[in-house]
């Protein structure tokens, strides 16, 4: 019987090992040393290193060593009980009050300003005084100090998760709440988690050997680390090994378990970095390759692979697949397809913001600087990147209120942008930000520039983040989607804008303009690229796609398009065309065509060959489909 290989995170294995070996040596004293660690020797006190003693001896004359790993056993323990306990009792306090509300919230979170009230350290004086010292005491002193920590990060990250849409989608499926507290929100809370537990057994650990040290924790004879540094402090002097010895392993321990839990956050987090490595660019490559572009073009995608990877262990998956596109100078080139298209990861990658899981595995991406001579951003160097974004290259999203800070003011984070690339007084700063934004159509610049995101309209916000992107008048503007949160009206003025705009760029800006509407792209592309499955299937000149599509798939886009249908069919009352089946997951595409399964005129061949991009005659043109040009006439035969 063969199991499953189960791949463990890299970022995971020092630590790991570094907490192993730390917690084991510990808990295998008896294996590592034969002394007893209350066994007395007055005769040798003080008595330096040696191979019967490595560490020593005390004032008393036991084995230093030997009272180090016992005494750690009993602080590991005390700080990883404590912390559990405090964890599960704070966390599900947290839970329950944040998301049921109510006299849930108002118990759960009036205990835990209680607790608070009292300094941690006064407290836990006076509970021990109180109760006398032990073991059993401190733990569940400690845990009673801590809990409410939990409590506080687990109430508002639960009110931060518990509104975002995928818990009121599952509120909405009729899910219990039990299910969904337990399944759904508390997964999304563990990293903060994880960090706080690290916090907590560290100061478990300190308070522990504080309260030992005053005498009021671990009962004498006992080892512990604080009662070892209370006898030392006395003779310092004579024997600085004495109190270097419990010191360091308060350190290390500290150290390990807090690196143990931040590493634990990167892995349970699915955004975390891969590897440990934080690339801004798609590589983090340190030296850049030589790059060309053709005459009149001011970026291109040449044969550019996005791949994820999933472990040493499991083959890459290649999301975005030999994709080439040009974006030439003063024109709009509109990238258009369904969802999970591969749209936005194309954008992203010329942005140079790949999440650091998903890396360029072939293709360059070249882009025109201000001074003329192009780069090649898939091995730009980091810092170089950051100098290419935002001055040469610059973006609109989709949602300007996500965009946008919204504790800062507008015109303070559109000041940011312009000084991160040039170098200006604050009063000049001021004034070509307040200058953008009168050209946006912003009224009123100057009271704008005051104003925080929540106190402008959606299109206001929208045009905020256009004059963002063009403060510093890059060669290429990226629009993802800019007009999809806005209403109709709203829509038709930001197209006119971003319109305008290039046609008054003296510089000849770029634009690559990203939508599914295909309605819109008919009003502001020159040349349409259309994306499905990862590839491109279609592109040329907008009006020759949008009128005479050569791909089934384009077809069917139009089709599927109000604004676009046939005015006799809508006189006729026909139902708008819907394409069949879903686009297939990037792991699991089907040899041939990608599209045949939802395609009205596959044949046999359209399984057996993956199509190239088909040039048209007259080089405008390209589709990716075996029929192509007659694409459009076989589907009008089959559909009919």
């Amino acid at each position: 019987m063969r199991f499953p290989r189960v791949s463990f995170p890299r970022r995971m294995i020092l630590p790991s090992l570094l907490l192993v070996l730390l917690i084991g040596s510990m808990f295998a004293a008896p294996l590592l040393t034969s002394a007893d660690p209350l066994q007395i020797a007055i005769s040798k006190r003080l008595a330096g290193p040696s191979w019967a003693h490595p560490f020593g001896q005390d004032e008393f004359g036991r084995d230093r060593l030997a009272r180090v790993l016992y005494g750690g056993q009993v602080s590991l323990s005390v700080a990883f009980l404590a912390s559990f306990i405090a964890t599960a009792i704070g966390t599900f306090i947290g839970l329950v009050g944040a998301y049921f509300r109510g006299p849930f919230e108002f118990v759960a979170m009036r205990v835990s300003d209680v607790v608070l009230f009292f300094p941690p350290i006064l407290l836990a004086l006076l509970v021990v005084t109180i109760f006398g010292p032990g073991v059993y005491t401190m733990i569940a002193v400690l845990a009673l100090l801590y809990f409410p920590s939990f409590s506080r990060i687990a109430y508002s990250e639960t009110l931060r998760v518990s509104s975002l849409d995928f818990v009121e989608a599952s509120r909405a499926l009729g899910t219990k709440p039990r299910r969904i507290v337990f399944s759904t929100v508390l997964p999304n809370i563990l990293g903060a988690i994880s960090v706080q537990f690290s916090l907590t057994a560290a100061a478990t650990i300190t308070v522990e050997s504080g309260l030992s040290f005053l005498g009021l924790g671990v009962v004498p004879p006992a080892p512990s680390w604080g009662q070892m540094i209370r006898g030392a402090r006395a003779m310092m002097e004579q024997d600085p090994l004495g109190l270097f010895v419990p010191c360091a392993a308060l350190c290390v321990t500290i150290y390990s378990i807090n690196l143990f839990c931040d590493r634990l956050r990167d892995v349970l987090d699915p955004k975390g970095l891969e590897d440990g490595k934080d690339s801004v660019s798609p590589t983090g490559k340190n030296g850049a390759a030589p790059a060309e572009l053709a005459d009149g073009n001011a970026a291109e995608l040449r044969g550019l692979t996005l791949s994820l990877s999933r472990g040493k262990k499991a083959e890459p998956v290649d999301l975005v697949r030999d994709i080439t596109l040009t974006l030439p100078r003063n024109q709009c080139t509109a990238l258009v397809g369904e969802s999970g298209s591969g749209k936005s990861l194309t954008s992203l990658a010329l942005m140079g913001l790949l999440p650091s899981a998903i890396r360029p595995s072939s293709g360059h991406i070249a882009i025109e600087r201000k001074s003329g001579a192009p780069v090649d951003l898939v091995s730009l160097a980091a810092k170089e990147a950051e100098k290419v974004r935002g001055n040469d290259i610059a973006m609109i999203f989709q949602e300007p209120m996500t965009s946008l800070n919204p504790v800062l003011k507008v015109g303070a984070q559109m000041v940011e942008t312009l000084q991160a690339h040039r170098k200006t007084t604050s009063d000049e700063a001021r004034k070509t930000c307040v200058a953008a934004l009168d050209r946006v159509g912003i009224p009123e610049a100057e009271r704008r520039f005051e104003s925080y995101p929540h106190e402008l309209s959606g299109g206001m916000r929208q045009r905020v983040m256009i004059a963002m992107a063009l403060l510093c008048e890059p060669k290429v503007l990226i629009a993802d989607e800019p007009t999809t949160a806005l209403d109709v009206t709203i829509q038709a003025e930001i197209i006119d804008l971003l319109r305008d705009l290039r046609a008054n760029q003296e510089a000849g800006l770029s634009m690559l303009f990203i939508s599914h509407n295909l309605g819109i792209v008919a009003d502001i592309a020159d040349r349409v690229v259309v994306m499905y499955s990862g590839e491109i299937v279609e592109e040329g000149p907008a009006g020759d796609v949008l009128s005479d599509p050569h791909h089934p798939y384009t077809k069917a886009l139009l089709e599927s398009m109000p604004s676009l249908h046939d005015e006799k069919h809508s006189a006729r009352g026909d139902r708008l065309g819907a394409i069949a089946g879903t686009p297939p997951l990037p792991q699991a595409r089907l040899s041939g065509c990608a599209f045949r399964d939802r395609c009205p005129i596959a044949r046999d061949a359209c399984a057996e060959t993956h199509p190239d991009l088909y040039l048209a005659a007259d080089a405008t043109r390209a589709a990716r489909c075996l029929f192509a040009p007659d694409a459009a006439n076989a589907l009008k035969e089959a559909v009919s």
